[in-house]
């Protein structure tokens, strides 16, 4: 085997360990040898389950490899990192995990503090109630006015729970 097969097999794992990373949402640090290392085991096992069930149709092949990729995105997070694959929490910055250490020690350095990245349940709270009233606005439900009100009672509402 060749150089440039060996390095195309690496960049091919790596490009679909990080798109399996992108599609799973919150952040997940890890080095790049396990990006590689998952897009590599998720190419071969699903190109091999895929190979089996679908007589080498290569659609079934490429999506099943990197849905295997995915669940061991996902696998990783839960298991390793002990955290939520989807939800609120899943945004929140790592504690524990390959590369996290690392990961957090460089952005403090920066000036980023990773446990202040979590957003506030309450203002994604606020934010989607927002949209909503926009929306009945623009579908014409709610009036300028009716408008107007019920975001002036949303944001009393937000400040009330600012308040110790």
């Amino acid at each position: 085997m060749s150089l440039s097969v060996v390095l195309a097999i690496l960049i091919s794992g790596f490009l679909t360990g990080a798109l399996a990373r992108l599609a799973i949402p919150g952040p997940d640090p890890m080095p790049i040898w396990l990006t590689v290392a998952i897009g590599l085991a998720g190419s071969i096992t699903g190109a091999a389950v895929g190979k089996a069930i679908s007589h080498d149709n290569g659609f079934v092949i490429s999506f099943l490899s990197f849905g295997v990729a995915m669940a061991l995105v996902a696998g990783y997070r839960r298991f390793v990192q002990k955290r939520p694959v989807f939800g609120p929490g899943a945004f929140a910055f790592p504690e524990r995990g390959l590369g996290v250490d690392q990961t957090r020690e460089r952005l403090q350095r920066l000036g980023f503090d990773p446990s202040a990245l979590r957003p506030d349940p309450a203002k994604l709270e606020h934010a989607r109630l927002e949209a909503m009233l926009r929306e009945l606005h623009r579908a014409g439900v709610l009036t300028d006015e009716e408008l107007e009100e019920k975001l002036a009672g949303l944001q009393a509402d937000a400040e009330d729970r600012q308040r110790p």
